[in-house]
């Protein structure tokens, strides 16, 4: 008789877990934990992951954004909450710098530059007078053979007056990929990356660093931001193998390691990002519609919070706030979450309408709703 009530309790009490398991309360609550970066015990952790593989973790990002957002003080001088450059633009291409460059500025940047081609000069400086626009970048067409060399230390002394002003660099946006072009920025990548300035690196940018990865193999201030197409010839070029969707987090982990710890952001359904120590995922819900120039927005708000994320942590004491360690990551993170809110609000307004200029008019907005300023 004992033994048959015991039974029926043990029945009752798996029952009452299996209910609890599928409530949304319960599921709320797993959330919850996981976005936070807790979880359940350590040898039920391994043995997940030795079944499983290395998951992503969906992180909190608003609290992120509100952690390492500065306050708008009037004692601030101008620059001090982001000095952005961007380098790219020309003949062909000369939407993608303006998008990266004024979205920088939408997000809260002090000042926002391009460093473009002569020919893509006036026409980015048209868009808008917000912009300071340097007309210093040469393509082979424009420049003889025997003044190649002098051309390119010219155009790399020209940027170099500017460079130690930047609190990050966004490379590639219109970009294009004339040979001398590509030369000259990969010279302005260098002398950055003696500097230790950050990088973000877009579009033809990828183009460059996948078929030059010493440009920033070891450099952890360096982010790249691939797509589909893009990413597909990065694992190429660094693994030698094809993309794994089914151990994606696992994969996208050993691209970043093998390429010296630099932060990666895989751009999808579901935004992965690491650094080849972590992985993280944003993976809150943006917009169907797929115009071209999102890429360009993210890069630029990703260049501005990963500024503020390191002067956050050159500020913060390493020891009290040991969650706080790569700008990199965190600025990932709340460039992929904010351009995914204002994304969505363009398109609840625009639906198939919706481009470009629609989602950076929503970019202030959507960092409002997170964090309100005062």
């Amino acid at each position: 008789m004992k033994h048959g009530m015991n039974s029926q309790i043990a029945f009752l009490d798996c029952a009452k877990r299996c209910v609890l398991a599928c409530s949304p309360v319960f599921r709320r609550q797993q959330f919850l934990i996981r976005s936070v970066g807790g979880s359940i015990g350590i040898d039920q952790q391994i043995h997940s992951r030795d079944m499983q593989g290395l998951r992503s973790v969906e992180v909190d990002s608003e609290s992120i954004i509100r952690a390492i957002i500065p306050a708008l003080d009037p004692s601030r001088h101008k620059g001090q909450a982001g000095n952005i450059a961007v380098i790219g633009g020309c003949r062909e291409y000369t939407g993608a710098p303006y998008f990266a460059a004024i979205s920088a500025l939408k997000i809260g940047a002090d000042l926002s530059h391009v460093f473009c081609t002569k020919d893509a000069a006036p026409v980015i400086k048209s868009y808008s007078p917000e912009l300071i626009v340097h007309p210093v970048l040469e393509e082979s067409y424009n420049v003889r053979e025997e003044y190649k060399r002098s051309m390119s230390s010219k155009v790399l002394a020209e940027v170099d007056k500017w460079m130690e002003r930047f609190t990050c660099l966004v490379v590639g946006p219109g970009l294009g990929r004339d040979p001398f072009l590509l030369d000259c920025v990969s010279d302005i990548m260098r002398h950055a990356r003696k500097s230790n300035i950050p990088i973000v690196i877009d579009g033809d940018g990828l183009f460059l660093v996948t078929n030059n990865l010493d440009l920033v193999s070891g450099y952890a201030l360096a982010v790249l931001t691939p797509n589909v197409n893009e990413y597909k010839r990065l694992v190429q070029k660094v693994l030698s193998s094809e993309v794994n969707d089914v151990d994606a987090p696992q994969q996208l982990l050993s691209v970043a390691k093998q390429i010296g710890g630099v932060t990666i952001l895989r751009k999808g359904k579901s935004d992965l990002i690491s650094d080849g120590d972590t992985v993280k995922s944003v993976s809150i819900y943006g917009s169907p519609r797929r115009c071209g120039g999102q890429g360009d927005i993210l890069s630029g708000s990703v260049a501005v919070f990963l500024s503020w994320a390191r002067q956050h942590i050159l500020a913060a004491d390493p020891i009290s706030n040991p969650s706080y360690k790569n700008p990199t990551v965190l600025g990932c993170i709340a460039g992929s979450a904010i351009l995914r809110k204002a994304a969505a609000l363009a398109f609840s307004d625009k639906k198939r309408s919706t481009v470009t200029g629609d989602i950076i008019e929503c970019l202030g907005k959507s960092l409002e709703g997170i964090c309100p300023a005062s």
